[in-house]
């Protein structure tokens, strides 16, 4: 019976969705319609109790409930059923009884007990296994849900509650405006990450200055079918007349959406930080354990909303899961990259994320230069830069390669090399380097070149960090290069900026199997000279920190604000803010993105686990290109494991343990402890699946094979 109703709960919307069901002979008070068999029956509606002499050898009584709003009418229905009713029939009869003129397609029974829906219709009662002892709920699919977007904003509007939420999410995004709706999912909040809000309000289901946005009568919101050609690229972008940045284009489609009026750029626009008290309020994780409890409430996609315990006017998050940022399009993606900016923004104010005191300020700057962007409204100034801009932000992007294949550039240079103090003790020492296709080669000097070098490194499939402190002079690259039981880690260090950003962008392009052949070589060595001209901060400040009205306090993360005055504070964001004075408001926020992008921690979502044959918990930190083992108490990591090495992946649904095959006969098996493994297992393949996007596919998304690498088989 447990396999049937779970059957069940994967089903589809009853094939009778969409179409009205009025019952006629209302003012008699008599309803007329049609059992399974096709004959007539004639029922006295007003008459609760039904003779024995209509009831079959098989025939039982069931309870159904119906939750509605309409006056004077009963909300409980005894009727007498057979096991070979089929659910549709069921529907129809209920209909029929209670007798009331209005639009039922929306509603569908759902078994209290089993906690699952019976949307296939065709199925008997019988074979969904419900005998007279279930509670059987007729209720509207779509329900009312509060959502808190990445901005803090929170939208009310109807989900359906019957669908998986993998699909519920992407009607969600239709509604928003967002495209790309895979790399998006919903989160619950812990107990433990909503207490400091309880203190401050304790009475209060909203905090007290939460603005909400009705979106619940949008066409997508009230269940009408979206318009299949909602994220044409075919459609012309349109401007926001009041900051300047362009609109979704798709709002065009939404004629009588709340997102096509005066609301437009409600998402797509940021609006002033808050104070730093309000700040101070919300949780801030503080080691690996309270940054594991952030992860720990993403909701099942291959479950409904309703199968998982949330009611109607619940609030849920939603986020960014997945950090893959598939075609990100200043031109199309408005709300997406404000909501994406709004998202890493937090993250950094709430230390969810750790940077430098250096990267702060940077971002602070940033920050404050997206505020003035939005304030000062310049539409020409953001159409002229977006005609000439061209952003190409990494996470699982890929472009043609454009190569001529009789001559690939090489590199040659003096670098010094470093050893990690596990194999030696900071040995430190310059080798004479030639980097040539995707691979690394060292010598003892240049003179020794043209022999067999010392050893040769290849870079596909590695992970390349930056280890840059501008201010010190110094500028490294962290190669992380996988090897069969977990990483081979190496540092290459650059004499100076120039020499620093060729060979980063060439490190860049060879772990993504990419030569400097490569039409994108030269624009990224332009990036990462343009951020460390942005890190390198000029001596002098254009403007006095006394007649400048800021609220330092309100860009950087409470750890700095107790550390410098605000004046301090104040100079040094105007320092850093020189450099990128002049850039529009996209582009301000594209480069916010991409400096998170760099930092070391990016993409990491942690999960406290307990590895098979280990006395003592460890932290597992998922990306979307490896899982890292993770020493709780120092933070160090111990071992690394690529995706692009593993073979298969299961999990033990009895015991909840996840199992992990990786080339070269290397298995690892763990249990989570602070989340369900389900989290872990839809986490790895949902990053297996973003990497099966491509530009071809014109942005329709197999939900099949989604759910075939995430949904295990429990």
């Amino acid at each position: 019976m447990g396999l049937t109703c779970q059957l069940e709960c994967k089903g589809v919307p009853p094939p009778l969705a969409g179409i009205p069901w009025h019952s006629p002979g209302h003012e008699q008070g008599v309803t007329l319609g049609t059992d399974t068999q096709g004959d007539t029956e004639l029922t006295q509606t007003s008459s609760k109790m039904t003779s024995s002499s209509e009831y079959g050898a098989h025939t039982w009584e069931l309870l159904l409930k119906v939750e509605h709003q309409l006056k004077d009418v009963q909300k409980e229905f005894f009727l007498p059923v057979t096991g070979d009713l089929h659910i549709g029939g069921l529907m129809l009869k209920l209909v029929e009884k209670i007798n009331v003129s209005q639009d039922w397609s929306d509603y569908a029974f759902w078994w209290e007990q089993k906690k699952c829906w019976l949307l296939k219709t065709h199925w008997t009662l019988d074979k969904c296994g419900v005998q007279a002892d279930a509670n059987l709920v007729f209720t509207p699919q779509h329900k009312t849900l509060r959502l808190r977007l990445p901005n803090m904003k929170t939208v009310r509007l109807k989900v359906s509650f019957s669908t998986m939420v993998f699909r519920a999410v992407s009607d969600i995004c239709k509604i928003l405006n967002i495209r790309r709706p895979e790399e998006l999912s919903l989160l619950k909040q812990s107990g433990d990450t909503l207490k400091k809000k309880k203190k401050k309000d304790k009475n209060s289901k909203e905090p007290v200055t939460e603005d909400i946005l009705n979106l619940h009568n949008s066409p997508v919101s009230s269940g009408l079918p979206a318009n299949p050609g909602l994220y044409s690229k075919t459609m012309t972008p349109i401007y926001d007349p009041v900051s300047g940045s362009p609109a979704s284009s798709t709002i065009t489609w939404f004629s009588d959406s709340p997102l096509s009026g005066p609301n437009c750029s409600v998402l797509a626009l940021s609006y002033p930080n808050c104070s730093p008290e309000m700040l101070a309020e919300m949780y801030q994780p503080r080691t690996l354990a309270d940054k594991a409890k952030l992860n720990a409430g993403w909701l099942d996609s291959s479950r409904s909303l309703m199968e998982q315990g949330v009611t109607e006017d619940d609030q849920l998050l939603l986020r960014f899961k997945y950090y893959t940022f598939f075609d990100l399009n200043p031109k199309y993606d408005a709300v997406r990259i404000n909501q994406l900016y709004e998202q890493a923004r937090w993250a950094l104010l709430l230390e969810e994320i750790d940077c430098t005191e250096e990267e702060m300020l940077i971002f602070a700057a940033i920050q404050a230069q997206a505020q003035d962007s939005t304030c000062e409204s310049e539409v020409d100034e953001v159409e002229a830069a977006l005609s000439n801009l061209e952003v190409t932000l990494e996470g699982g992007n890929t472009s043609n390669i454009l190569e001529d294949i009789t001559d690939i550039p090489k590199l040659a240079d003096n670098l010094r090399l470093v050893r990690p103090k596990k194999l030696a003790l900071k040995a430190i020492k310059s080798y004479w380097f030639i980097f040539r296709d995707t691979s690394i080669s060292y010598f003892k000097n240049q003179e020794s070149a043209q022999g067999e070098p010392i050893e040769k490194l290849n870079l596909k499939g590695c992970e390349v960090v930056p280890d840059v402190n501008v201010a010190a002079k110094k500028f490294g690259i962290k190669l992380l290069i996988p090897v069969a039981d977990g990483m081979n880690e190496v540092y290459l260090r650059c004499d100076n900026e120039d020499q620093y950003a060729r060979w980063m962008a060439a490190c860049v392009l060879a772990s993504k199997g990419r030569t400097m052949a490569d039409s994108s070589y030269q624009p990224e060595v332009q990036k990462i000279l343009s951020f460390l001209q942005m890190k390198n901060m000029s001596s002098q400040a254009t403007s006095d920190p006394d007649s400048v009205d800021m609220k330092p306090e309100c860009f950087v993360s409470p750890r700095y604000t107790k550390k410098y005055k605000s004046k301090q504070l104040t100079a040094r964001i105007l320092e850093a803010h020189q450099n990128i004075s002049q850039m529009s408001l996209v582009e301000a926020k594209l480069r916010f993105i991409q400096a998170w992008q760099s930092l070391p921690e990016f993409g990491l979502s942690y999960y406290i686990v307990r590895f098979k044959g280990s006395k003592k918990d460890d932290v597992l930190g998922v990306s979307y290109n490896r899982l890292i083992r993770i020493d709780m108490a120092t933070g160090d990591p111990i071992t690394t494991w690529r995706f692009s090495n593993m073979k298969q992946w299961n999990v033990n649904w009895e015991i909840r343990q996840v199992a992990i095959e990786f080339d070269q006969n290397v298995f690892i098996a763990f249990t989570c402890l602070s989340a369900d493994c389900k989290i872990i297992h839809e986490y790895i393949g949902g990053y297996i699946f973003l990497s099966t996007r491509s530009k071809d596919q014109n942005e329709t998304l197999d939900e099949e094979l989604f759910h075939k690498l995430t949904g295990g088989q429990e």
